[in-house]
């Protein structure tokens, strides 16, 4: 059973809605400050604000790159890298392009990544819910291929949704195996104590989530 202060440290706090607006997004890193997370994760337009906010802590700002399916061109996502970097982001969530994966356009994917993986340590969402467990192990192994940190299963519009989440349990064993050395990240219908739990026993090493703060009290109450 996990602490109170081992869960905080595993969670990049999470903020992606469209909708989100200046208020949210200053309220996210008041919590991230006051739960101690381990990162905050914003879309791009927010990585200047998040900086400023959480200047002074080692909490890390993430910034989400192409979702929901990373098709955007490649040179395209080199810009919206390059400019987290700018902005102050210190790692990169960029999603691998699920089209050429489907496709088994591997070397693309290959290109795509290494280039990124050049720009801030990042950490790569397969989108393991569009996927096969071979193909989840496929793009396991060219994540680790390509020099990333970490190999992350979904971001917010994964098929695989929080009813599912024992199919994302397997999918963590597959890519703890296929890419052994590489952190592991769970996101994506992660509402409480108990599917953190799940993901943490299935090998994650961080867990991405909107819903950190009602995770970290519940895990207060059974202390």
């Amino acid at each position: 059973m996990l602490t109170e202060k081992e869960i905080t440290k595993i969670i990049d706090h999470t903020n992606i809605k469209r909708e989100a607006d200046l208020a949210s997004i200053v309220n996210s890193c008041q919590e991230a400050k006051e739960f101690g997370f381990r990162g905050l994760c914003v879309n791009s337009q927010w990585v200047k604000t998040v900086k400023k906010e959480l200047k002074g802590t080692d909490i890390k700002v993430i910034c989400l790159i192409d979702p929901p399916m990373g098709i955007s061109p490649h040179e395209l996502r080199i810009q919206q890298c390059q400019k987290a970097k700018i902005d102050g982001a210190d790692e990169i969530d960029v999603v691998i392009n699920v089209i050429d994966m489907k496709y088994e356009r591997y070397i693309n994917i290959l290109n795509d990544l290494k280039e990124i993986c050049l720009i801030l340590p990042t950490k790569v969402i397969i989108g393991s819910g569009y996927l096969t467990n071979n193909e989840v192990e496929k793009a396991s192994q060219l994540v680790k291929e390509a020099g990333a940190i970490c190999v992350k299963t979904a971001t917010e519009r994964d098929p695989l949704g929080h009813s599912e989440l024992i199919e994302k349990a397997k999918h963590l064993v597959i890519m703890k195996e296929a890419a052994p050395g590489l952190l592991i990240k769970a996101a994506g219908g992660i509402k409480g104590i108990e599917d953190l739990e799940m993901m943490v026993n299935a090998g994650a090493d961080i867990i991405g989530t909107s819903y950190g703060v009602k995770i970290v009290k519940e895990a207060k109450a059974r202390e």
